[in-house]
């Protein structure tokens, strides 16, 4: 018996080694393993935090900007760095880190737990781009968005220059670590056809533009606030912004928040109701909020002149909507510019400027979800009674709640808003402001409804 047994244990010894060396060739691929076990755990640590950084990154920024001040006061939360490669970026304040933002998320990435990475869908990091070119009064937009800005680190401003103006560059620069300054490098002169040389601004602004938004997108934001050196901001812009942020990420027939109406005039708009925001089918600009979505779908093809009506054009629309105010939340005052200040004397300088702060964070904005607000927006529209243009100017009209005039042409259409002192333009078909056709406003007082009938078929692109 014993022999059997040694026999026994020795065969069952051997097979113990054989399979221990399967498992070993099988999972052994390195012939110089890391002797530290813990070691190698802490690599595949920063391996998985380092892809969940190129996820979320705006979140990851303002957790780096906290360590770094408190372990090792370098960077200054006056400003996020906008480091671009190959780029001249001006003068770099001494108080930002001059190490690319990806390089500082690699350094810190140990420091953090997985809380500190997940993306906050309401305490986001917006970026405001300021466009501008040689326009000194710069100083006169700069000094309005830092007078509202409620965190430097989460609404760092960046100042994109074009035109090489040295002037308007020092005045920007003289903010210091509060902006940052990129500028467009490419000066050259744009070769146009000469029928179209009076609007080789236009290509320029357009080149700006692309180029401004590529720049900044690349640093990993999700979203930025678009806003060009003549717009003074209302008390509550960042509010505003921050509110309707959530709905502009969930919902997908959304493109754009904007601060703009541009019927916003005295007497056309209900100075009693600065929490009220609507649904509009035109895309207004003037303080607009994109995101990074967005801009991945427009970049390829993006424009070489006149890029906000080419972003109007049903091509780019596809049926999306901005959100918009009932008071504006900015005001332009530059009646000097590309456009030789058309519209601004007759138009743009009596735009009313929000002078209230609504505290739109706060506010229950689930209303301007596409199902919810077609119905009561439609509902409220077209039960309304209908009335005349010329009973609605001549002071004949008896309800004192919301009233309708039907407008079937577009000369019809023209002649109500010239009458009202609304915009009578067209872009790409679309009335300014309008939802589904439907433009609403203020008049002696009463809310009015220009609106076509019930059976609208959608906008004609003749009406340009």
């Amino acid at each position: 018996m014993r022999p059997r047994k040694t026999f026994l244990i020795a065969a069952v010894l051997v097979g113990w080694i054989f399979t221990t060396y399967l498992i070993f060739l099988k999972n052994f691929k390195d012939p110089s393993p890391p002797k530290n076990q813990e070691m190698v755990e802490k690599v595949r640590y920063l391996e998985q935090n380092i892809q969940l950084a190129e996820n979320n990154r705006d979140k990851l920024y303002r957790e780096i900007i906290n360590i770094l001040q408190k372990e090792e006061k370098t960077t200054s939360t006056e400003a996020l760095p906008v480091i671009v490669n190959n780029v001249e970026m001006g003068e770099i304040p001494a108080q930002i880190s001059e190490t690319p933002p990806r390089a500082e998320a690699d350094v810190a990435l140990s420091k953090f737990q997985e809380k500190f990475i997940n993306d906050d869908i309401n305490s986001p990091i917006i970026p405001v781009l300021v466009f501008a070119c040689n326009r000194l009064s710069v100083n006169r937009c700069l000094d309005d968005l830092l007078k509202h800005r409620p965190r430097a680190d989460q609404f760092p401003i960046i100042v994109s220059q074009d035109c090489d103006d040295e002037a308007t560059r020092n005045m920007i620069l003289s903010y210091k670590d509060n902006v940052t300054l990129i500028r467009q490098p490419d000066q050259s002169d744009i070769t146009v056809l000469p029928k179209e040389k009076k609007y080789k601004g236009y290509y320029k602004i357009s080149r700006h533009y692309g180029w401004a938004l590529r720049t900044v997108f690349k640093q990993g934001f999700e979203s930025v606030i678009i806003v060009e050196d003549d717009l003074s901001v209302a008390p509550d812009f960042y509010e505003y912004f921050l509110g309707t942020y959530p709905i502009l990420k969930k919902d997908r027939s959304l493109w754009c928040i904007s601060a703009w109406n541009d019927n916003g005039k005295e007497g056309l708009i209900d100075s009693t109701a600065s929490d009220l925001l609507y649904r509009s089918d035109f895309f207004p600009g003037l303080g607009w909020m994109m995101t990074k979505e967005l801009w991945e779908e427009l970049s390829p093809k993006w424009p070489k002149a006149f890029w906000d009506d080419w972003i109007r054009q049903p091509e780019q629309r596809k049926e999306r909507t901005c959100i918009r105010p009932e008071l504006p939340r900015t005001r332009t005052f530059g009646k000097v510019g590309v456009s030789n200040g058309l519209f601004f004397d007759k138009h743009l300088k009596y735009i009313k400027l929000s002078e209230d702060f609504v505290s739109f964070t706060k506010m229950n904005l689930t209303y301007l979800q596409k199902n919810i607000y077609d119905e009561i927006f439609l509902k409220a529209v077209y039960q309304s009674p209908v009335v005349t243009l010329d009973e609605l100017k001549r002071g004949l009209v008896t309800t004192k709640g919301p009233v309708r005039i039907t407008y079937l042409t577009k000369e019809q259409y023209k002649r109500a808003t010239k009458s009202l002192g609304l915009m009578d333009d067209f872009k790409s078909g679309v009335p300014r402001t309008a939802y589904r056709g439907v433009v609403s406003f203020f008049y002696n007082g009463q809310r009015v409804y220009l609106a076509p009938n019930t059976n609208w078929k959608g906008y004609d692109l003749t009406w340009s």
